[in-house]
């Protein structure tokens, strides 16, 4: 079942995937959240600091797992998604420091590295609430089309259209990484709820192709379609290619 929340504007998308997390954080005080790196969620994270702040949330007997890492760079990096969770979200909350998981992109065996991820999300009773972004190509996670949906995680080859949107953190384009590491489309699918958010007019057409296209692995994010407990949200951006 897919919910669809459409709102104003990024501000308003932001404070409501914020509610809803900090609704599912207060509801089980243990629960295992999935994470996601990218410009979408910052507002979301944010929203949850200051939630955390005022005391109207509590992260610390949370877990959390994060879709993905660059192969390459370790955790130090400017550029790192560790560096990037560290400075949005955990360095300003309550979390243990040992609840936190992230793939290790210079591990010294990446497919070891990748088997160990599933087993450790796993033992931590797999993921409650999965929250996701979505490409300009589709992808979830750097799940990028073509991604077989029984994939778990594993190594992945970036896409160009990827390396292009991702380089705007880079200071060239040349210096993004080719590889990542990613939870898989499987994973993904593992999780009890998704919450996916997007914003802005350029998703507007491949939220249309996820939310309503057929599902197909030329698009990773349509494979939602499937999932019994989806919920959507939107600015009005976003939302303008949709039927409503």
């Amino acid at each position: 079942m897919m919910k669809i929340i459409i709102c104003k504007n990024y501000e308003e998308m932001s404070q409501t995937a914020a509610e809803i997390v900090a609704k599912q954080i207060n509801s089980n005080p243990h629960t295992v959240l999935g994470l996601a790196t990218g410009s979408t969620p910052v507002g979301m994270y944010k929203n949850l600091v200051k939630m955390n702040k005022e005391g109207k949330v509590d992260f610390s007997n949370v877990v959390t797992f994060n879709l993905d890492e660059y192969v390459g760079l370790d955790k130090d990096h400017p550029c790192s998604y560790h560096r990037f969770m560290d400075e949005n979200l955990f360095n300003h909350i309550n979390i243990k420091r040992e609840n936190v998981h992230l793939p290790n992109g210079v591990a010294p065996s990446l497919e070891e590295e990748c088997k160990a991820y599933e087993k450790m999300i796993a033992q931590a009773g797999g993921i409650n609430l999965q929250i996701l972004g979505i490409g300009h190509n589709g992808h979830i996670g750097f799940n990028e089309p073509g991604t077989p949906f029984h994939s778990l995680t594993h190594v992945v080859e970036l896409a160009q259209r990827t390396i292009e949107a991702n380089s705007r953190f880079f200071n060239s384009p040349d210096e993004v990484p080719r590889k990542a590491i990613s939870m898989g489309i499987k994973t993904i699918m593992q999780a009890q709820k998704i919450l996916l958010l997007a914003s802005g007019k350029d998703k507007a057409e491949i939220i249309s192709k996820a939310l309503h296209g057929p599902v197909t692995t030329d698009v990773p994010a349509s494979v939602l379609q499937l999932h019994p407990n989806v919920t959507v949200i939107l600015d009005e951006d976003a939302a303008s290619a949709l039927d409503r």
